[in-house]
C-alpha cells in the first residue's frame, strides 16, 4: 500500500482548500490537496454572482466600509454568527479582493459616466466618477446596505478558481484528483492524516500529515432538490463525524436559494435580482414589493424563499408537471446586459430549459443551496475535539454565517477564510512535532479494508444503497424544508432512524471492484443518514425561528433561550440519534441583538421574562 507524506493534507481542492494550501506553501511547507474531480471542476467554479467586499468604488457603494459590511453580515445571520469571526472576515475581504486582482482575476471595473440600472423593475440613473476609473466595481445583492459584490460577469467562481489553481501550480501544491478520503487517522487526541481510496483503481492509500484540513464544501446532496453538484454529498464531513469527537455546528441551519430553475434546480444567480430582475406569480404580477416594501426582491435569501413559498401556498404558483413554481423576469435588462454580465444565466436557460431569457420568463422555485452548518472550528479554523485537524469554507462552521448567510459572502469566505486559516495552519506547523504511531495507522487501514470487504462479500446485505439514499432525501425534503413544525420534524426523525437501520444493512449488487460508484455510495450512506438526522433532530429541538430555520409553531426569534450554537456529535457509531450540546452563539456582541430591517418576525428579547415577547 502506498504511503504519502506531506506537511499539510487538504481534503478538497476548491477555492477554500487551495487558498489555505497557498498560505502553507508560501511559508515553505509541502501541501497536497485531495479531490474527487480535477481541481478546476470543483463546485467553487459554479458560483456565479460575486464576492462581497467593502471597496466602496462604485457610485452605489459610496460610503461603504468594513463596519457596514460587518453590520449587514450580523443582521443577515439573524444574530446567530460569531461576531468576532464576522469582524475578521469583513476587515480582510477588501485586501483579499485586491490580492486576487494581483494574481490575475479579471474583475469587472468602474466605467465613468452616466449609466442606467434597474431596481424593482424600475429604471434609474447613476453616475460613476472619473477618479474611480478602472477600480473594481460592484453589484447589488440581497440584505446589503451598499453595492459591494465584486464580480466577473456571472462567472466569478470560475474565474477565481482558475486563477487560484494557477497560483497553486506555481507554488508546487500537488492536487491528487479522483481520490476520496474515507477516514481520518487519529489516536483520539491528534489527527495524523487520512486513509483515502483511489477512484481510478479502488486501491487504498495512506496520507500522513502534520496538519489535516477538511475543505470539501457543502452537503446539499442529502436533499433531493439542490443546486449542489453531485460531489457535494458530505464526504468530507463523514470521516470527522465518525471520530465521535468532532462536533458538527448548526446543522439545522440550511439555506434555500430563491431561484433554482425548474425542473433541474440549477442555480441562476442572485445577480439577476441584484441587477434588477423581478419575481412574478402566475398572473405575471410582482409580489415581493407587497411583502417586503423596502428590500423587495433583495431581502435576504431566507426571507425571499419563505415569501415565495407562502405566495405559492396562497394559490399564486404556476402549475407544471414538475410542481408549482414562480417566474423570474430579466427581460427588461436587455440583450446586451443578459448576454454580457449574465451570460452564464443565458447559456443555462437556453441549454437546459429551452428558454430565451431575453424574451421569456424563467421558471424558478426555492431549492436547497447552502449549508451554514459543518465541522465546528474556532476562529483559527482548528476543529473542536482533535488536535491538528482544521476545516475551512462551506464544510466548516467557522461561524460567520450564523443561521443565514448573505449572497456573495460565502464565495468571499472561501478565499478570506482560506487565507486566515491557512496562515494559522502555517503557524501551527512552525512548532509541530508529530510522531506517527504505526499501530494507529495500521489499525485504521485494516478497519477500512475490512469495511470494504464486508460490503463486497456480505451476502446478508439486503438493502439497495440508491433506494436508501432516495428515502433519506425524500424524508428530509418533506420534514426539514423551508417551513418546519414539531409534528413534521418528529415524523422526519422517526423515519430517518428507520432509514439509518436500513443503511446499516446495505449490500452491493455489483462486484465492488475497481472504479465502482456503488461501493463509493455504500461507504457514505450511513454517514449521510447520520447527517440528515443531525439536521432534523437539531431542528426539532430548536424551538424558535431564526434565519433559515423557520418553525411555524414557534414563529418568534427567541434570544432569551436560543442565542446558542448547536453542537451535534455521534459519540457511539451504533447510536440512532446524535448527541446535542450547545454553546453561546457569540462571545463578543459588537452589535446587540435587534431587528434585521426585513423579514417580519417576533423577537423574544434576551432580558424578557419567561413567556413574555419583546
Amino acid at each position: 500500500m502506498q504511503t504519502i507524506y506531506t506537511d499539510v493534507l487538504v481534503i478538497g481542492a476548491g477555492l477554500a482548500g487551495e487558498r489555505a494550501a497557498i498560505e502553507a506553501a508560501q511559508a515553505g511547507f509541502s501541501a497536497i490537496c485531495l479531490s474527487l474531480v480535477p481541481a478546476r471542476r470543483s463546485h467553487s467554479s459554479a458560483a456565479m454572482g460575486g464576492m462581497q467586499a467593502a471597496l466602496g468604488n462604485c457610485a452605489k457603494g459610496d460610503g461603504d466600509c468594513p463596519d457596514v459590511h460587518f453590520s449587514d453580515t450580523v443582521k443577515g445571520s439573524d444574530w446567530g454568527c460569531d461576531q468576532e469571526v464576522a469582524r475578521l472576515f469583513a476587515d480582510r475581504a477588501p485586501i483579499e479582493m485586491r490580492q486576487l486582482a494581483h494574481w490575475g482575476v479579471p474583475w469587472n471595473r468602474v466605467v465613468p459616466g452616466k449609466s442606467m440600472y434597474f431596481k424593482g423593475g424600475k429604471q434609474f440613473e447613476k453616475e460613476e466618477q472619473e477618479e474611480n476609473r478602472g477600480l473594481i466595481t460592484s453589484r447589488d445583492f440581497g440584505g446589503t446596505a451598499k453595492w459591494r459584490t465584486c464580480y466577473v460577469s456571472d462567472g466569478t467562481g470560475h474565474s477565481v478558481l482558475f486563477t487560484v489553481d494557477n497560483v497553486c501550480a506555481q507554488l508546487g501544491v500537488e492536487v491528487h484528483d479522483k481520490t476520496e478520503a474515507i477516514a481520518l487517522i487519529h489516536d483520539g487526541v491528534t489527527c495524523f492524516g487520512a486513509v483515502a481510496r483511489c477512484l481510478r483503481t479502488g486501491e487504498l492509500r495512506v496520507y500522513l500529515a502534520k496538519a489535516t484540513t477538511i475543505a470539501t464544501g457543502g452537503f446539499g446532496r442529502i436533499y433531493p432538490c439542490t443546486t449542489n453538484a453531485v460531489i457535494c454529498d458530505g464526504g468530507g464531513h463523514i470521516p470527522a463525524i465518525n471520530t465521535g469527537l468532532v462536533p458538527m455546528g448548526n446543522m439545522e441551519a440550511v439555506q434555500f436559494h430563491p431561484t433554482g430553475i425548474v425542473p433541474t434546480d440549477i442555480l441562476v444567480t442572485e445577480g439577476c435580482r441584484g441587477d434588477g430582475g423581478t419575481l412574478l406569480d402566475v398572473n405575471e404580477e410582482r409580489f415581493m414589493n407587497i411583502y417586503e416594501p423596502e428590500k423587495q426582491e433583495l431581502a435576504s435569501r431566507d426571507v425571499v424563499s419563505r415569501w415565495m413559498t407562502h405566495h405559492i401556498r396562497q394559490g399564486k404558483g404556476v402549475k407544471s408537471p414538475y410542481g408549482e413554481h414562480l417566474w423570474l423576469d430579466i427581460r427588461h435588462l436587455g440583450e446586451k446586459h443578459i448576454t454580457g454580465k449574465l451570460r452564464e444565466v443565458y447559456e443555462i436557460c437556453t441549454s437546459f430549459l429551452g428558454v430565451d431569457p431575453i424574451h421569456q420568463l424563467i421558471p424558478v422555485r426555492p431549492t436547497q443551496h447552502y449549508s451554514m452548518g459543518g465541522v465546528r472550528t474556532n476562529k483559527d479554523g482548528h476543529a473542536y475535539g482533535i488536535k491538528g485537524l482544521f476545516s475551512v469554507g462551506e464544510s466548516a462552521c467557522w461561524d460567520m454565517h450564523g443561521f443565514n448567510r448573505l449572497g456573495g459572502n460565502s464565495l468571499a469566505e472561501t478565499v478570506v477564510a482560506g487565507g486566515i486559516v491557512g496562515k494559522k495552519i502555517a503557524e501551527f506547523l512552525q512548532g509541530a512535532e508529530v510522531t506517527f504511531n504505526s499501530s494507529v495507522i495500521d489499525d485504521e487501514v485494516k478497519r477500512q479494508h475490512e469495511r470494504i470487504q464486508h460490503l463486497i462479500r456480505c451476502k446478508t446485505g439486503t438493502e439497495n444503497v440508491y433506494k436508501v439514499r432516495l428515502a433519506m432525501q425524500q424524508t428530509l425534503h418533506v420534514g426539514a424544508n423551508i417551513f418546519r413544525t414539531d409534528a413534521g420534524l418528529t415524523e422526519c426523525v422517526a423515519k430517518l432512524q428507520e432509514i439509518l437501520a436500513r443503511a446499516r444493512q446495505v449490500g452491493l449488487k455489483s462486484n465492488g471492484l475497481g472504479v465502482n460508484p456503488e461501493l463509493s455510495a455504500a461507504l457514505k450512506i450511513e454517514g449521510q443518514v447520520k447527517m440528515a438526522l443531525m439536521v432534523a433532530y437539531g431542528a426539532l429541538k430548536r424551538t424558535e425561528s431564526r434565519g433559515s430555520h423557520n418553525r411555524e409553531d414557534f414563529q418568534a426569534r427567541n434570544d432569551r433561550d436560543w442565542m446558542t450554537r448547536t453542537l451535534a456529535y455521534w459519540k457511539n457509531e451504533k447510536d440512532d440519534l446524535p448527541t446535542l450540546d450547545y454553546e453561546p452563539a457569540t462571545g463578543i456582541f459588537h452589535i446587540p441583538p435587534g431587528d434585521r430591517g426585513y423579514g417580519k418576525s417576533e423577537i423574544i428579547k434576551a432580558d424578557s421574562p419567561a413567556g413574555t415577547k419583546g
